[in-house]
């Protein structure tokens, strides 16, 4: 199935039953008075999340949904019977916001949660709604109101714990093929990843994360340049950031320090707050160089780049120093964790 985190819908809730005009008509009862019922009321459209699904796909087959109509009233006092209520199923990460305003309704973050979007129309009184001292044989009935139409947009962040970035061919499929199950494509051009991939990196027993591996990123990423501004936000969830830095890269102009002080301008333009988040170097490729070359190179990109923070020199290719980071991503969400069940 085709990666999708953005969708357009209709939501069109029903609308409320007819009130009925209707009389007593029984025997030796010759003004027996109004007896019509009220309306159903008409159902109301909800969004529920639903584990399990990954993306927005499915809203690229249908768009406009429509909750049931209340049945109208009848004689007897006898109210319509109420539309039932649409639940249209979303993945975890939804955002929804009213197209027509711009208003965010909800953000909908953990399983089995639904919000209420659209609110079904109310039923119409019936004529025995309207009997009084002055007015014994009322011939009035509502006629129901309206149900609540919206056009929505749903917007997909994944919830992950880890995020990469970095350039395309940074090796951050790479990665996350070394450490988890996930299985992104890899291939020697850049842009080989078209849409995110999440993958679940276990490190022992009832121990493990989720990381997410987004497009690389380019210079102008934030205006809109490439494929990665468009999925940056899914980085918003995250807890902590891997920077990937290609210590050997091919192109004998390139320099890993100047790319990585982009990658933060643009975290930066796109939002400051993406950019405050804790960030851990991670120098990859070490197996294309000496050991001693490589762990030069390292130490030199880190002393230019102003760096003080953890580092990991690792070979996403032969799994070297994986294990170590692994360790220390967990370690650091485990301490993240403490204070708040404190």
């Amino acid at each position: 199935m085709k990666f999708v985190d953005e969708a357009r819908i209709k939501v069109q809730a029903g609308h409320g039953g007819r009130g009925s005009v209707s009389f007593r008509r029984e025997k030796f009862v010759p003004f027996g008075g109004p007896d019509g019922g009220d309306g159903g009321h008409g159902g109301s459209v909800w969004l529920r999340v639903v584990e399990g699904i990954n993306t927005l796909a499915d809203f690229r087959v249908e768009r406009t949904f429509r909750a049931q109509a209340g049945e109208p009233g009848g004689g007897r006092d006898c109210t319509g019977r109420s539309g039932e209520d649409l639940f249209i199923p979303v993945p975890v990460g939804t955002i929804v916001c009213d197209l027509d305003t711009g208003e965010q309704l909800g953000d909908l973050a953990h399983a089995d949660e639904t919000l209420l979007v659209a609110h079904g129309g109310k039923g119409g009184w019936g004529n025995q709604r309207f009997k009084s001292s002055t007015n014994r044989a009322p011939r009035q009935h509502g006629s129901g109101l309206p149900g609540e139409k919206r056009s929505l947009g749903l917007e997909l962040r994944l919830i992950a714990d880890v995020g990469l970035l970095g350039l395309p061919n940074a090796g951050k499929s790479t990665l996350i093929r070394a450490v988890s199950s996930a299985r992104p494509k890899v291939a020697d051009y850049p842009f080989t990843t078209l849409h995110p991939n999440l993958g679940v990196v276990s490190v022992g027993e009832h121990r493990s994360f989720v990381m997410a591996d987004i497009p690389g990123l380019i210079e102008g990423a934030a205006g809109g340049t490439g494929l990665g501004v468009r999925f940056l936000r899914h980085l918003q969830r995250t807890r902590i950031l891997l920077h990937l830095i290609d210590i050997a890269p091919l192109d004998p102009e390139a320099d890993p320090v100047r790319d990585a002080r982009m990658i933060m301008r643009e975290l930066k333009a796109f939002d400051p707050g993406l950019a405050a988040k804790p960030r851990w170097l991670v120098l990859n490729k070490r197996d294309l160089l000496p050991p001693d070359e490589a762990e030069a190179h390292a130490r030199a990109i880190v002393r230019r780049l102003r760096y003080r923070g953890p580092r990991f020199l690792v070979s996403g290719a032969t799994g070297q120093g994986t294990r170590e980071l692994c360790e220390a991503v967990m370690a650091f969400l485990e301490s993240q964790e403490a204070p708040e069940k404190e």
